[in-house]
């Protein structure tokens, strides 16, 4: 019996890892990308910066926390891509799965992935930034200090005219 069970759970265990294949990063497909050319990645990044739409397609920055890549998408994929990151904003999180090209001739020599099938991982969300009143308090020490200096010239010229 106990053999018979953990049977099972070593094949689910390998059909798991097989159905959640592990997003390459963007260092290794720049770094080795003569060997990724052509084949079939997955990726995984936060939308960046604007979705540029080209007729039914559409560019779209992907950054995994290391670089970005750009993906060349079909529009009916981007359809739930809401937050993209900025300033302010955390881009949604993306799966990518698409074909890699070191040096795509459709795109100007890019390097890009023409994506193939793209999954929202996570949602984004704006992001408040918060005062730190401890930074404000040395700024304005040295204002302080900066007019002082600027007085105190001031008197030492008018000595000296």
């Amino acid at each position: 019996m106990f053999r018979k069970t953990s049977t099972i759970i070593m094949v689910f265990g390998l059909m798991v890892h097989i159905a959640y294949a592990q997003p390459i990063s963007s260092t290794d497909l720049i770094n080795n990308a003569k060997q990724y050319d052509g084949k079939i990645v997955d990726y995984r990044g936060e939308v960046i910066g604007d979705i540029m739409i080209r007729g039914q397609c559409a560019w779209v920055n992907i950054n995994d926390g290391q670089n970005a890549i750009g993906i060349w998408t079909t529009k009916a994929l981007i359809k739930d891509i809401i937050h993209k990151g900025s300033y302010g904003f955390k881009g949604d999180v993306v799966e990518i799965t698409g074909k890699f090209n070191r040096s795509c001739s459709e795109h100007g020599g890019d390097l890009d992935i023409h994506a193939q099938t793209m999954r929202k991982a996570t949602s984004g969300k704006q992001i408040f930034e918060s005062l730190d009143f401890n930074k404000i308090k040395i700024a304005l020490i040295l204002l302080g200090i900066v007019i002082l200096f600027y007085i105190l010239n001031l008197i030492t010229l008018k000595k000296y005219y």
